[in-house]
């Protein structure tokens, strides 16, 4: 196989839009679009203008494209959950290799399909675990790996999902209803899973997690709440999670601030003011928070019992006003603690001076999540052309299902009341 490697892309949503497809313009001797789909022709027009994208290989959906002869060396599956595996093993079984967007599946039996099917197909498949491309985590991987802080004991790790982003994907959003998606746990942490397993080089033995959804509820919804943001609320001027707030006047993230991407982006195709007040009027992103049909949870804690006697102590929580991640590395000889979203991590060996590492100053590009979706990307393009091996970060079906066998487990325990249940029991 040589550059460029030709990519197909089924679904052109956020990932497949948004994060990929503008890859083939930041690698353009690397990456070609060569087929696209999706259930939403304006999506399709625009990909197909912005990447000359030959009409006849656009699609109104990944089955159709998925009916023709092979007409790509890698698909990207950037459909939704419940779709990857019925898109990704047709795939496979056409000549694909695959970038598969996380979570592989919700259902550990479909993740054991897809091994298979991988493994017979003869085709490399790498799982979007984005995080473990990022300089960040990289940095504290080779801090961890170099003994600094002698042998890991205990870790404990905090997943701030922020309160607009909680409301936008797990409330309102894709993602907001367990039985038409995934858990919570799952299809946001299935990241942090993983990246805890690649850092410690370890292997979880149980799992036992608690976790609800406290507020987003219509019991909690507060006096005179509308069913939407913009039908006259009496509550509108107290809550956070007011849709005209998030998606228009808020500094951070509203459109009337010059915020035409995500979270905007979502709701309209080209985000204006009138435009993004239309979807709020009329589409699921204008719903009271306290009157959705989600049923995930927003926040929940998992403790994991490593198979050396280690323990990993989790937090995601969706009431926090940052979107970042915490990592506290506790070992024999010292501690790391990693502070994501400043891009800092500080070291602090016992009885010697702390060392504080600017992960800024070791690379000028963090663009999609902290720089690791253009990383992932690239590499697995490099390997397919110059035939090189997997690195050790490379996150392969193998290594990804491990993480989300530790997500069902978690759910599992969630809902017995917080019992541990051993990994033996899903691997």
């Amino acid at each position: 196989m040589s550059y460029p490697i030709t990519v197909a892309i089924a679904g052109l949503g956020s990932r497949g839009k948004d994060t990929y497809a503008p890859l083939a313009k930041k690698f353009p001797d690397k990456m070609k679009i060569t087929a696209i789909a999706d259930i939403v022709p304006e999506k399709v027009a625009e990909v197909q203008r912005l990447y000359d994208v030959p009409a006849e290989r656009c699609f109104s959906s990944a089955e159709e494209m998925l009916k023709q002869e092979r007409l790509a060396d890698v698909m990207f599956i950037c459909t939704q959950d419940r779709q990857h595996v019925g898109h990704a093993i047709p795939a496979l079984e056409k000549g694909y290799h695959l970038v598969l967007e996380k979570p592989i599946s919700p259902d550990d039996a479909e993740c054991r399909a897809i091994l298979r099917a991988a493994e017979q197909a003869g085709r490399q498949v790498i799982v979007c675990h984005v995080l473990r491309y990022t300089p960040f985590y990289n940095k504290l991987k080779e801090l961890v790996d170099s003994g600094v802080v002698g042998e890991v004991v205990a870790v404990q790790a905090v997943e701030n999902v922020g309160y607009w982003h909680q409301a936008h994907s797990f409330v309102r959003g894709n993602w907001r209803n367990a039985e038409q998606s995934s858990p919570m746990i799952l299809q946001k942490c299935c990241h942090d899973m993983d990246i805890l397993l690649w850092l410690t080089g370890k292997k979880c033995r149980s799992v036992s997690s608690v976790g609800n959804t406290y507020l987003f509820r219509p019991e909690k919804a507060p006096a005179g709440a509308a069913l939407r943001c913009l039908d006259g609320c009496a509550a509108k001027d107290s809550c956070p999670y007011d849709a005209e707030k998030i998606y228009i006047t808020n500094p951070a993230t509203g459109v009337s601030h010059g915020h035409t991407g995500w979270p905007c982006d979502v709701l309209t195709l080209h985000p204006t003011v009138e435009s993004v007040t239309e979807a709020l009027r009329t589409g699921p992103y204008g719903r009271c928070v306290y009157h959705c049909d989600n049923t995930v949870v927003d926040h929940q804690a998992v403790n994991l019992d490593m198979e050396d006697g280690s323990v990993i102590s989790f937090l995601m929580c969706g009431f926090t006003s940052e979107v970042s991640r915490r990592t506290k590395i506790m070992g024999t000889k010292g501690e790391i603690i990693g502070e994501m979203g400043q891009n800092i991590i500080t070291v602090r060996p016992f009885g010697q001076e702390p060392q504080v590492i600017d992960v800024s100053k070791l690379t000028d590009d963090f663009s999609g999540h902290g720089g690791g979706d253009s990383r992932m990307v690239e590499e697995f393009l490099d390997q397919l052309a110059l035939g090189s091996a997997p690195s050790l970060r490379t996150t392969s079906l193998e290594r990804s299902t491990e993480s989300h066998y530790i997500a069902f487990a978690a759910e599992q325990s969630r809902l017995q009341g917080g019992a541990p249940v051993l990994l033996s029991s899903l691997r």
